[in-house]
């Protein structure tokens, strides 16, 4: 983990549009294929794109020397926190605040995107020499 942070930022920046890309396509059909509800649906899009983030972070972002037993289940630690703040927040901005979903999905999506990186970043993938 060499890079510097805002160089490590673009590229985890980069990865996330690949999961966000998958997470907003299932919101999309569980809201108008399924008739599910937005949050319900994002949660699994998220779940969803968690994965094929998980892979590419490992090797791309941060080029983990960590086993992926280790690696895996920290990043999943952080994705469990970053879980409840997407669907929360999904629940709070849409059913509360009456928020069109996908304003709702964006503005979730940036706060996720920060915690993800510096959960990411600091302990999921943090090599023991950073």
């Amino acid at each position: 983990m060499k890079h510097s942070v805002p160089h490590q930022f673009s590229r985890f920046a980069l990865v996330g549009a690949t999961g966000t890309a998958v997470q907003y396509t299932v919101l999309w059909i569980g809201v108008n294929v399924l008739a599910q509800s937005a949050p319900a649906s994002s949660a699994a899009g998220y779940l969803l794109g968690s994965i094929v983030n998980y892979l590419l972070n490992y090797a791309f972002t941060f080029a983990s020397g960590k086993s992926h037993f280790e690696a895996a289940t920290k990043y999943y630690a952080v994705m469990v926190v970053g879980f409840c703040l997407n669907t929360g927040l999904m629940e709070i901005f849409v059913r509360s605040l009456k928020l069109n979903y996908w304003v709702a999905q964006v503005i979730t999506t940036g706060l996720g995107l920060l915690w993800n990186f510096v959960g990411s970043r600091w302990w999921a993938f943090r090599n023991a020499h950073v």
